[in-house]
C-alpha cells in the first residue's frame, strides 16, 4: 500500500482521466473499484543474477484472482505518491524484504506503462494505468518474509516458464508486461 495517505484507515487513490492524467481528486479504493474510475498502480519484476524472476502466488484470501500467480510485486499508487517510490515501498511491504543498503530509486528501471480494464463483477471494475518496473537484485528466497494475507508462495522462474504459465492461464489476467519482460531478459 506504499505508505498510503489514509483517511480513517481508508486507502485513498488519485482519480485519473481516461488518458492516465491525474485529476487531483482523491477517492477511496472502494469508490474507484465500484464506479470503475481510472487510477494508477505499479508492477515490479525482481530479477536475480541468473536472470530469473521472482513470482508470487496470490493468497486464497485475496478478493480478486486468488491462487493465481503474479509478478514479484504489484500495488496501487496512493494519492500524493509517485510510481517509482511506491515500487520501492511495495517490495518491502508485500514480500517483506529490506532492500540492500545503497539501493536508490533510480535502480528501479521503468519499462513501460499500459492501460488495463477488467470487470470483475457488477460492483468491482479494475480500470488502471500500470507502471511496470524491473529491479535487479540477487535476493535469496529465504530472505523474503511474505504477508500471508497477500502472498501464498514465492519462487524464482525463468522468462520462458513465466510466458508458458501465462499461456496456460495460471497468471493474473493483467499480462501486458509479459512480452516486455521476456524481451528484456532474453536479450542478455
Amino acid at each position: 500500500m506504499c505508505g498510503e495517505i489514509m483517511a480513517s484507515s481508508i486507502e485513498m487513490l488519485e482519480v485519473l482521466n481516461e488518458n492516465g492524467v491525474g485529476t487531483g481528486r482523491p477517492a477511496t479504493r472502494q469508490e474507484v473499484h465500484e464506479k470503475g474510475l481510472w487510477h494508477r498502480a505499479i508492477i515490479v519484476a525482481l530479477v536475480n543474477d541468473e536472470n530469473k524472476i521472482l513470482i508470487q502466488k496470490r493468497s486464497q484470501k485475496k478478493e480478486k484472482f486468488p491462487g493465481l500467480w503474479d509478478l514479484s510485486v504489484a500495488g496501487h499508487v496512493p494519492f500524493g505518491h509517485d510510481s517509482v517510490s511506491c515500487a520501492a515501498s511495495e517490495v518491502m511491504e508485500e514480500i517483506g524484504t529490506m532492500l540492500p543498503k545503497g539501493v536508490l530509486i533510480k535502480d528501479f528501471r521503468f519499462m513501460t506503462s499500459f492501460r488495463n480494464n477488467l470487470s470483475i463483477s457488477d460492483k468491482f471494475k479494475e480500470n488502471q494505468f500500470y507502471d511496470f518496473f524491473i529491479y535487479n537484485a540477487n535476493i535469496p528466497i529465504e530472505k523474503f518474509n511474505m504477508q500471508s494475507e497477500e502472498v501464498e508462495e514465492i519462487r524464482y522462474a525463468t522468462a520462458f516458464e513465466i510466458k508458458s504459465m501465462v499461456e496456460q492461464g495460471l497468471f493474473h489476467p493483467r499480462t501486458e508486461w509479459v512480452n516486455v519482460l521476456y524481451n528484456y531478459i532474453t536479450k542478455f
